[in-house]
């Protein structure tokens, strides 16, 4: 091999090795342009962690399906047995039908109470969230025992078909008013929520609304609001409105820092409060404990209030539960047979 031959053997091999680079370049940016950055192979943990008691919140986007309330009541009017309006009981508003007490001292409270049973020991159980989902309302109402107290919110546009359905297998019914929660408006009740530091100016109105969506209940509770139920100075005039038009109010006993114990006392309204928050983990299990911490709290007091949502599991331990209450000593009740102070 001459001198002259290796040179020539270098110069072949090093325009070889460039051509290849070149080469792996060009078919790298024309992967890159047509794939998209190019990344390394990795392992993803997909790790799904478990959020309990998720409850729906109802927010403006929502609204859409609300339809225009019944605006005037002229005649009474019964679901089955059940009174679910009575012109005596009504302010027929122009937002809509508003309860009041009748000219004869008649109260909503009572007129639309659901029949109670005697007992020594009595539990009243409250399920909310009714009349924004037609399949969970539906199975609710069918699945429930009768003496299941339910609370319907007032932006569903069929809430008085609904109602009037519950009131008719024999339940007792609620409004839920939408109030502050904690964090608003990330949690949005919906329109009309009652408001911390509005006075009645402002929340009486709101309340009114809420009040003109359906007939047929007997008392309000709380939709959400942490904030609102406790701030006595935003509660006391609503707690006064609604003893005004003769109803009830209950406490579903979510929020901690509730003042509406002191504020119904003071505003002379009928109140009861629930105890027992029976779903705040989805488990069979669980629920099954609170109900049986229920009957623990009815043999020590003689009443005992839970309440819950209208998911699937807590609608099914409720309906298995209350088929062996009454072979242990205990009647189920709707919230009116419970109240403190009693309707007069």
């Amino acid at each position: 091999m001459s001198a002259a031959t290796i040179p020539s053997r270098a110069a072949r091999a090093l325009a070889l090795t460039s051509a290849s680079a070149l080469c792996m370049f060009a078919a790298t940016a024309l992967a890159i342009t047509v794939m998209g950055t190019v990344h390394r192979p990795g392992v993803i943990l997909d790790i799904v962690i478990p959020v309990f008691h998720p409850k729906p919140v109802t927010h403006k986007a929502v609204m859409a399906k609300e339809a225009a309330p019944v605006t005037r009541i002229d005649k009474v009017e019964y679901a089955g047995r059940a009174l679910i309006a009575d012109p005596a009981l009504i302010e027929n508003s122009q937002q809509g039908p508003i309860p009041r007490i009748a000219d004869d001292g008649r109260k909503p409270m009572v007129a639309y109470a659901a029949p109670a049973a005697s007992g020594k020991f009595r539990i009243a159980i409250v399920i909310a969230g009714l009349g924004m989902s037609d399949k969970a309302t539906e199975a609710a109402i069918a699945g429930l025992p009768p003496a299941v107290t339910l609370a319907f919110e007032p932006y569903a546009g069929n809430a008085q078909q609904y109602v009037s359905e519950a009131r008719a297998k024999g339940h007792e019914a609620l409004l839920e008013a939408p109030m502050e929660p904690m964090d608003f408006p990330d949690s949005d009740p919906g329109p009309n929520t009652l408001r911390s530091g509005v006075e009645q100016d402002g929340n009486g109105p709101r309340l009114n609304w809420a009040m003109s969506r359906f007939t047929g209940y007997a008392g309000v509770t709380n939709l959400l609001g942490q904030r609102f139920l406790s701030d006595s100075d935003a509660l006391s005039p609503a707690m006064v409105q609604l003893a005004r038009r003769g109803l009830y109010f209950f406490d579903n006993g979510e929020v901690p820092g509730s003042v509406a114990p002191d504020v119904a006392s003071r505003s002379g309204t009928a109140f009861a409060k629930a105890s027992e928050t029976l779903d705040s983990v989805q488990s069979a299990l669980e629920i099954d404990r609170h109900l049986s911490a229920l009957e623990d709290e009815a043999r020590a007091h003689g009443t005992a209030i839970g309440s819950g949502f209208l998911y699937p599991v807590t609608v099914a331990r409720i309906a298995a539960w209350a088929k062996g209450l009454e072979g242990r000593g205990f009647v189920l009740v709707p919230v009116s047979a419970v109240l403190n102070p009693p309707p007069k």
